[in-house]
């Protein structure tokens, strides 16, 4: 199920990261949100990942492998994503 919050892409304010750094993936994403010295507010996205790591691949919620209701990520919330 795609992450409705961050519209599949895995960050938040994805829109400030340049459009040829964006393009190249997440790991390239990554990399500029840490090292560039430029103020964004870019981060990883806080409803299919914790604003630091993804719950499993970025973008997305409850793939087959991911733990479900009170032991999942999502136990907080009832075991939904808050976009759900």
């Amino acid at each position: 199920m795609t992450c409705t919050r961050c519209g599949g892409t895995g960050f938040l304010n994805g829109a400030q990261v340049p459009d040829n750094v964006f393009n190249s993936g997440i790991e390239a994403t990554r990399h500029w949100m840490i090292t560039t010295p430029i103020a964004h507010d870019v981060q990883v996205c806080d409803c299919c990942g914790n604003g630091e790591e993804w719950h499993g691949q970025a973008g997305e919620h409850y793939g087959r492998d991911d733990p479900r209701g009170e032991n999942g990520p999502y136990a907080y919330n009832g075991g939904l994503a808050e976009c759900n």
